[in-house]
């Protein structure tokens, strides 16, 4: 057991790596991985200096260079496969280009996301991007495993489309968008055409007359096909949205008959949602203790906390809240589910992974704030980090995010 001393942004922490050999790890690590037995960090001792803010210091005690994965449990090793790898695929130090809404679209192998909105402007709609994955192939195999920058192509969006902040789908061909709405021009659920002109439909603009919030993400049902999205007050923490009206809620819409319904209320800032693949529980993230947009330390005895939901079978609505897990980094944000019926997290520092049980498996850990993930097909799980995109390929993929 080695012992050393980790510097953080706001701490030094005495903590303990434990190596192959101990006892409790893996037989065998698969490349840029490494193990960390919750057994080494349980106790740091009197004089040790811990961290006093999930979001200015993340926890990678092996001061491992990212991104990589930092297994936490046995069981992230069948997550990963055999010959895991993670790779940086695209970057932009200047401009956060990668951060919400991510779609895969199997039928041109594209991913498509959101870059961040900006604060205060209520003229500037956000960009949506695209990024080729046979591009990213090529461009990995070329380099031999290193890190690549691959062409990410903004596409021009009609006006109604407005501050997208969560995607999902492919949803009957189109991509399906929520969005913070601009100004006084209202948040909307809108399909577009992943295909040039990327023309769009708006669904949905209002709550029986009244603007939502700021919508934040969006799942459709894997059975009934009903969509569900989550309204929170966001957009006026940017400044880009007028005061809010109606409580932060999730709702359930129907896109034939046009009815919408809400399902959950009584979280702070609910967030991400994701559905098992049987349709019969959802998980929402809570990200309450981010409710400026500032991350000080004084927000941070609210929620960073995924809860578990059953689906009642007649209304859908969400019901019988218990906790999944508490996030150490950060918030959780975006959420995906696997076929294995694993929960994805992005959170402060990556993408956390959970068992249904809320065994903490393991990070893919890339030391910054991830606000979205997505599956581009089995086996590649797409991080969006900001500024930052990053690949890893596993042995996973999403369930059925297209509905029936």
């Amino acid at each position: 057991m080695l012992s050393f001393s980790q510097r953080t942004s706001s701490a030094t922490i005495l903590v303990f790596v434990v190596g192959v050999a101990q006892g409790a790890a893996p037989p065998s690590l698969p490349p840029q991985s490494v193990f960390i037995d919750p057994l080494s960090f349980a106790v740091l001792g009197q004089n040790a200096t811990f961290r006093d803010s999930a979001f200015d210091s993340g926890f990678n005690p092996s001061s491992t260079p990212t991104p990589f994965f930092q297994i936490l449990d046995a069981g992230f090793l069948d997550i990963l496969g055999p010959e895991p790898s993670f790779h940086e695929i695209a970057s932009n130090p200047d401009f956060g280009f990668a951060n919400e809404a991510p779609v895969y679209v199997p039928d041109t192998d594209e991913i498509f996301f959101s870059g961040s909105p900006f604060p205060g402007n209520t003229n500037v709609s956000n960009q949506v991007n695209r990024v080729s994955m046979s591009e990213v192939e090529d461009a990995l195999r070329a380099s031999n495993g290193s890190a690549v920058n691959v062409t990410v192509t903004p596409i021009n969006l009609p006006s109604t489309v407005l501050s997208t902040n969560g995607g999902t789908g492919p949803f009957r061909g189109s991509l399906l968008f929520v969005g913070d709405g601009l100004g006084a021009r209202p948040p909307a659920v809108t399909l577009v055409n992943p295909r040039p002109p990327h023309n769009a439909t708006v669904l949905l603009d209002n709550y029986f007359g009244r603007q939502f919030n700021s919508l934040n993400d969006v799942k459709i049902h894997p059975t009934s096909g009903k969509i569900f999205f989550s309204d929170v007050s966001y957009g006026f923490a940017l400044n880009i949205r007028p005061a809010p009206l109606m409580p932060n809620q999730v709702y359930r819409f129907d896109p034939d008959t046009r009815v919408v319904q809400m399902v959950l209320d009584g979280l702070v800032r609910p967030n991400g949602i994701a559905f098992t693949q049987d349709g019969r529980m959802a998980y929402v993230s809570d990200s309450g203790s981010l409710q400026d947009l500032s991350g000080t330390t004084a927000l941070q005895t609210q929620p960073a906390t995924i809860y578990a939901f059953d689906i009642d079978p007649v209304t859908e609505r969400f019901i019988n809240r218990r906790v999944l897990a508490y996030i150490d980094a950060g918030v959780p944000d975006g959420l995906q589910v696997d076929t294995n019926g694993n929960i994805y997290a992005a959170t402060g520092d990556g993408v956390q992974v959970w068992t249904p049980a809320g065994t903490l498996l393991g990070k893919f850990f890339v030391g910054m704030r991830t606000a979205n993930m997505v599956f581009a097909g089995f086996g590649r799980l797409v991080l969006l980090s900001e500024t930052r995109l990053f690949l890893a390929r596993v042995n996973a993929g999403n369930v059925n995010l297209e509905g029936r």
